[in-house]
């Protein structure tokens, strides 16, 4: 499928964030043309060196709630990767309107600029989160939804339900990808960053929210660019949902420990109590990848190899813990 496009442009928005900046230098390195679409809102510059320099890929900066220069940046594609959103979850209980917008409508508003265009394929990222707090662990893809507890779920669930209705009744196809946290270089914003930031502003204690508990799946960000690559190579349906994850979990204090070991730090661990981190945070995210396995993807990465290559990056790009101007 992907090899067949490759006299066509091929849309991703997002472009400049943590996934999106990585999916732009795959496909480019598979000698595809890429117009790249952010705003700069999380997404930062610096992670699209690389792409700047290759001569098939396009930028555009622009807001993708203004549907009209949207559907202008579309003419002439041939594909869509949406990976654009308002990924701060912890947050949306105060400003519950930014994941309706940013993420809710964004998605209509790339849907309505395919239709006007005639691009017919998108691929979609959402979130394990769209689970709830399951009870079935590793969680299925067919698992029936319980009800939701985050804004930012919710809204991925929406968005996904409005691609689905646009695959019957307009003839798309679809690709859509539920992920687990994930980790690695550009990683800007998570437990990982939070903590490491912590640290190094006082490396004798570390706030942590909730009980240390809570468990959850992390994949590496070149495993999960991987997979989707495979995904859609190899899958034929009109509309796919897959479960990305590994195999296993870890919770918040083997992560702790794995960090404080690599950085040599023996803190002392305030927990403020409770399951959850924060409302909406589920105790425990575990998915099945039985699925996307079958199509003979297996990650290369454990979380451990992955939170320590994430502090390594950190480490290293200290600049990124600056504050946006």
């Amino acid at each position: 499928m992907i090899s067949n496009i490759n006299k066509k442009k091929i849309i991703v928005t997002g472009c400049a964030g943590f996934i999106g900046s990585h999916l732009v230098d795959k496909l480019l390195a598979i000698n595809l043309h890429v117009i790249g679409i952010d705003n700069y809102s999380t997404g930062n510059k610096k992670f699209l060196n690389k792409a700047f320099k290759n001569n098939k890929f396009k930028f555009f900066k622009s807001d993708l709630k203004n549907l009209v220069k949207l559907k202008k940046i579309f003419k002439g594609s041939s594909m869509v990767f949406h990976f654009s959103a308002n990924a701060d979850v912890r947050f949306g209980i105060k400003h519950p309107r930014k994941d309706l917008e940013e993420n809710t409508i964004v998605t209509y508003n790339v849907l309505e600029a395919m239709r006007k265009n005639r691009i017919s394929k998108i691929v979609f990222c959402s979130t394990g989160s769209v689970y709830g707090e399951p009870n079935k662990f590793p969680t299925p893809e067919n698992y029936s939804f319980p009800i939701q507890t985050s804004f930012y779920a919710a809204s991925k669930l929406a968005g996904e339900s409005l691609i689905q209705a646009y695959c019957e009744a307009y003839g798309f196809k679809t690709w859509i990808f539920r992920f687990v946290s994930i980790l690695g270089n550009r990683y800007s914003h998570g437990h990982v960053y939070d903590f490491y930031k912590q640290l190094m502003k006082h490396p004798n204690y570390l706030n942590c929210l909730g009980d240390g508990n809570q468990r959850k799946s992390y994949l590496n960000v070149n495993d999960c660019i991987n997979a989707i690559i495979l995904a859609i190579k190899r899958s034929k349906k009109k509309v796919n949902i897959f479960n990305i994850g590994t195999n296993e979990y870890v919770n918040v204090k083997q992560s702790i420990n794995v960090i404080c070991k690599y950085l040599k730090l023996k803190p002392k661990i305030i927990f403020t109590g409770g399951k959850r981190g924060w409302v909406g945070d589920s105790p425990f995210i575990f998915l099945s990848t039985k699925k996307i396995r079958l199509l003979g993807w297996k990650p290369k990465f454990t979380i451990k190899e992955s939170i320590i290559q994430t502090i390594i990056y950190l480490k290293n790009n200290k600049w990124i813990f600056k504050k946006r101007k």
